[in-house]
């Protein structure tokens, strides 16, 4: 039976939670607050990684469902979103062996390299310590990405709002009787169901809809593009830390239209979405200008253009996936969120037709410190 559903969030995550609902014969309409390739949100830019290595099994079988779909989107769009150029995981051995271990189970190939195999092969990329490759992997264009599943979800017949501020949502808490979306802009709507991925303003949005929301951090981040005539030739890599390096969290990095990215995972400071200052980092620049000096000898030297990204953390940087009553929750992605975005809209339409979710991302978890 085909369902009325109103997704509030036009971003990654809304986008394609309304391809997939949109796919599946659902009438769908998506509200957006802001305009269309805004960069409020933590959807934008030109740069994310694509990978399916990850400790936790679970992680790579989502990544391997989303890369079709990734692909499902390019041919029904028309538009080239993900670009596979592989990616080097290095730095702790400990840390190099589980993922290569998940890969390897998930039947996917790997290459373990030594430092020297990687300067070789990316004269512009040190390694530490050990390393691997794995092919299947690569780079999202965000803002295509995003562009792409609207198109995409129009084309199959949802209705795609700019403009719209949601401020209010009402329903019973029963499955069943439909919901209610008021709005800045026009009379109230009501559909069967409602998804609700608004990113960063998920902690200030959530509380009122639904119960067992875990704590959410919500970040600016500061990573920064390093010129690099050659920057789309580079693979995306991750310096795990533990061997000749220990940040927190390690780096990433990857090519871009923009140069050669590089970030910190989780480290920005605390801010309120409406109201965060973009003001670049001068101490955040600095630190990642001497990491390429010193592990990073293709863009050694150069002068970094910094940019800024929200993160929206939970304490144990799983997803916020579930449903309670007619209210589809999609939160918390922790930076790392973006590789899955047509795999996690295909959760959203299994929990807006009904199908049991995930535990690891339900409601209600156990979370570290809780």
């Amino acid at each position: 039976m085909a369902l009325r559903v109103l997704v509030v969030g036009g971003g990654l995550m809304g986008a394609a939670a309304a391809w997939r609902l949109s796919a599946r014969g659902h009438r769908v309409t998506v509200l957006e607050r802001f305009g269309p390739g805004h960069n409020r949100g933590s959807s934008s830019g030109t740069s994310r990684i694509f990978r399916l290595a990850y400790p936790e099994p679970s992680y790579t079988q989502l990544a391997l469902r989303a890369l079709p779909l990734w692909q499902r989107l390019e041919e029904e769009s028309g538009q080239s979103v993900l670009t596979l150029t592989g990616a080097v995981d290095h730095g702790s051995p400990e840390t190099v062996d589980v993922l290569a271990r998940v890969l390897a189970g998930a039947g996917r190939s790997v290459q373990r390299l030594s430092p020297g195999e990687v300067s070789d092969r990316w004269p512009g990329l040190r390694a530490d310590t050990t390393a691997m490759y794995h092919p299947d992997a690569g780079r999202l264009h965000a803002d295509d990405a995003v562009s792409a599943l609207l198109k995409a979800a129009a084309q199959r017949g949802a209705e795609v709002r700019h403009g719209v501020c949601v401020t209010g949502i009402r329903h019973s808490g029963r499955t069943g009787e439909g919901v209610t979306v008021v709005t800045d802009t026009e009379d109230a709507l009501t559909a069967d169901a409602v998804v609700v991925a608004v990113g960063g303003w998920a902690p200030a949005f959530l509380p009122a809809l639904v119960t067992g929301l875990p704590p959410m951090r919500v970040t600016q981040e500061q990573p920064v593009h390093f010129p690099a005539p050659d920057a789309l030739d580079w693979p995306s890599f991750i310096h795990h830390p533990g061997a000749g390096f220990d940040q927190p969290g390690g780096v990433y990095g990857l090519g871009s239209v923009d140069g050669v990215k590089v970030g910190l995972h989780g480290v920005g400071k605390v801010v309120d979405p409406d109201h965060r200052d973009r003001t670049p980092d001068p101490a955040a620049i600095e630190w990642l200008r001497a990491y390429a000096d010193a592990w990073l000898p293709g863009v050694a030297g150069t002068e970094p253009t910094p940019l800024t990204c929200l993160y929206t953390t939970t304490p144990d940087e799983d997803f916020v996936i579930d449903r309670q009553g007619p209210v589809t929750v999609l939160a918390g992605f922790s930076g790392h969120g973006f590789k899955f975005g047509p795999a996690i809209g295909d959760l959203a339409a299994d929990l807006v037709e009904g199908r049991p979710g995930t535990a690891r991302f339900a409601l209600a978890r156990a979370t570290p410190g809780h």
